[in-house]
């Protein structure tokens, strides 16, 4: 009788056993995930001082935005982050410029900047070389900037704004703004070109001599061609050189940027040699001379390496294709520094 309860006994105490295991790795996995938790949505968003601005631009994604936290080690697991965004928040990031107070949670300020309610002020990012028509379409879409003017013809625009100009291309000086939620597009549009004006007048008071640019209005149209013809800060007095040679010598400009602005909508990311050969006020494979309209929104670089040409003799330039130009003073110097560009393109095309 003893040994058969004690035999019984030792039957029920490995379920015990296994029970207690089973809650001990389930206590264990919560206080995991609870760590996990704390670590990730609510850990303090790292501010500096009592309160920061906190910047969301248009096109900014949630995903890019925890993905930077992660990279700047302001937050921990990133996918927890990312699929509290997906279950928990239904809509996306909406730019404007938030105020993060100190104590804030990551998970606060992922909500936060869902709801463009919250923004304290407007950032507008004008991108160098952005058409006017990107501007536009930019103010229209942007739900913190009342809305005035931009929806006006180009005509009435430029009446509204005061603007003695016929052609609003180019006059808009590009860089990041910030205003006040709830600013007019009018307001916005009157401060950018109020910049672009004085960056312009100042530095067509200091040019160089003798540039073949009749007047400032022509210095801004060839600072837009130089601006969509190169990114790299180091090219722009080298490229105003030999545009500014080419006009001096009565050789036409030949740069395809102006053959894509000239084109309009029909351009889809390709230009054929019928695209070169076919006239327009703006193609200078065809024209002689400048176009008749700045091509873009040209930063303050552009324009004063427009007034300051550099001083060799070059007069031709291609692409590198891995970045940069080459420039040339002759024809044959010219077509070798294509043959190169070529090569460059077919190697990449073969990897």
């Amino acid at each position: 009788m003893s040994a058969a309860k004690t035999k019984s006994k030792k039957k029920t105490q490995p379920p015990q056993r296994k029970v207690k295991g089973l809650l001990l790795i389930a206590v264990s996995i919560i206080v995991l995930l609870m760590i996990v938790l704390w670590s990730s949505l609510f850990k303090s968003y790292p501010v500096e001082g009592k309160k920061q601005l906190l910047a969301i631009n248009s096109g900014d994604t949630y995903s890019g935005f925890i993905d930077r936290l992660a990279k700047e080690d302001m937050a921990s697991f990133p996918i927890i982050l990312k699929l509290y965004q997906k279950i928990f928040i239904h809509d996306t990031l909406k730019a404007g410029v938030y105020e993060v107070r100190e104590g804030m949670s990551i998970r606060q300020v992922l909500d936060m900047i869902s709801n463009v309610d919250n923004a304290e002020m407007n950032r507008i990012l004008v991108i160098e070389g952005t058409t006017f028509k990107q501007l536009i379409e930019a103010l229209k879409k942007d739900a913190l900037v009342k809305k005035e003017v931009s929806n006006l013809p180009m005509d009435q625009l430029l009446k509204a704004l005061d603007i003695p100009y016929t052609h609003a291309e180019g006059l808009f000086a590009p860089d990041t703004y910030f205003f006040a939620k709830g600013e007019s597009d009018k307001k916005i549009l009157t401060d950018l070109y109020k910049r672009q004006m004085k960056a312009l007048d100042e530095a067509w008071v200091n040019r160089a001599a003798n540039l073949p640019y009749k007047d400032k209005y022509e210095a801004l149209i060839m600072a837009s061609i130089i601006e969509k013809e190169t990114n790299v800060d180091r090219e722009l007095e080298q490229v105003s050189g030999v545009f500014a040679r080419r006009l001096q010598l009565g050789m036409r400009l030949q740069t395809d940027p102006t053959v894509i602005y000239g084109m309009g909508d029909k351009y889809t990311g390709n230009i054929t040699r019928q695209d070169l050969r076919t006239p327009t006020a703006y193609n200078t494979y065809t024209i002689n001379g400048l176009p008749p309209t700045p091509i873009a929104l040209p930063s303050k670089k552009a324009i004063e390496a427009t007034m300051h040409p550099d001083n060799s003799k070059n007069i031709y330039f291609v692409a590198t294709g891995n970045g940069g130009h080459t420039f040339s003073e002759t024809l044959e110097q010219h077509n070798q520094a294509v043959k190169e560009y070529l090569s460059v393109l077919k190697t990449k095309k073969d990897e």
